[in-house]
């Protein structure tokens, strides 16, 4: 462990020195006011249609209800429509604002709209480069030289990684709320959200319902996009592993993650595409009950995929990186 150490500080000050995750800062800093503005003005227009949030709520199922009507909307927008009626229904029978505008709310809205593309396009800037950048500029030659085992080398890269994936959500969460708060207040940490709706087809099983606080949401919301995150710097490892060029590893698993956000959109008849690992990302649905991409699906059985994802990405990375010849 001792000889570990300094392997993990070196690694964490490459990543430091390459100035990446200030870029990360820096993309957050400018995008997050953008999305608050956004999100006021929309709020200030609901403000000036409703009265009150309940004829909000009203109106939204009476929109899902005539689209239900309408021969032109394919089943599958349909089946959606029908379980936003449910969800709504059951908000407003629990006299409980789903969308009250607060910087929790905020935040929950943008973690749970970012786990699928955003916050994995800001991991790609830290991972995909920790070991073909080191072959383009020749640095891991000399790395290579010390007389250290291989699997430590990359373990130690590893660890880096995680603590990086760790501060970026971090750094999205505190943004988040930091800069929204400015606009809508810094309340609603104990304000009620609904948890544990149970999607069967086009009915939604309520039995489960049970109402907490949003920090506790908050804190569930923030480990399953950590997860899901963790995931793809996993998967970003390997790729730069087994690639030489940290362009390709770059638009490798640019294109993967997009590819796989397209096809989440578009895979709903397709059962075997379940198993992807892309089509898995957006644990945080599964929390406020939205419907799975694919019917059948559970949090359960994304966190599985995920995780045998995971393990075969370090398996040969691991694999990889201990027998091949880099030095030449």
């Amino acid at each position: 462990m001792s000889s570990l150490l300094p392997l993990i500080q070196n690694e964490t000050m490459k990543i430091w020195k390459k100035k990446r995750f200030f870029v990360i800062l820096l993309i957050l800093a400018i995008l997050i006011p953008i999305f608050t503005y956004a999100q006021m003005r929309m709020a200030m227009n609901n403000e000036e249609k409703f009265s009150d949030w309940r004829n909000q709520v009203i109106q939204q199922i009476n929109d899902y209800q005539n689209a239900l009507t309408s021969d032109r909307i394919p089943e599958e927008f349909k089946k959606y429509r029908q379980i936003m009626v449910q969800q709504l229904t059951y908000y407003l029978e629990n006299d409980v604002n789903p969308s009250a505008p607060n910087a929790v709310t905020f935040t929950r809205g943008f973690v749970n709209n970012a786990v699928t593309l955003f916050i994995p396009l800001l991991v790609l800037a830290i991972g995909s480069d920790l070991v073909s950048g080191e072959r383009s500029s020749g640095t891991i030659k000399m790395l290579l030289t010390r007389p250290v085992r291989r699997w430590k080398i990359l373990l130690a890269k590893l660890i880096a990684l995680i603590f990086y994936i760790s501060l970026t959500m971090l750094s999205t969460l505190v943004l988040c709320y930091a800069i929204s708060g400015v606009f809508f207040g810094y309340g609603g940490w104990q304000l009620p959200v609904f948890t544990g709706f149970q999607i069967n087809g086009a009915e939604v099983d309520s039995s489960s319902v049970r109402a907490v606080p949003h920090w506790l949401y908050i804190m569930m919301q923030a480990g399953l996009a950590w997860f899901s995150a963790l995931i793809v710097g996993l998967l970003a490892l390997m790729v730069s592993v087994l690639v030489r060029s940290t362009a390709a590893s770059i638009v490798t698993m640019m294109a993967t993650i997009i590819a796989g956000t397209i096809l989440a959109n578009m895979a709903s008849s397709w059962d075997a595409a379940k198993y992807i690992f892309s089509v898995n990302l957006q644990l945080t649905s599964y929390l406020d009950g939205s419907p799975p991409p694919i019917e059948g699906m559970t949090l359960l059985f994304s966190i599985g995929v995920l995780s045998v994802w995971g393990i075969a990405a370090l398996i040969v990375s691991f694999g990889v990186f201990t027998k091949q010849d880099i030095l030449n």
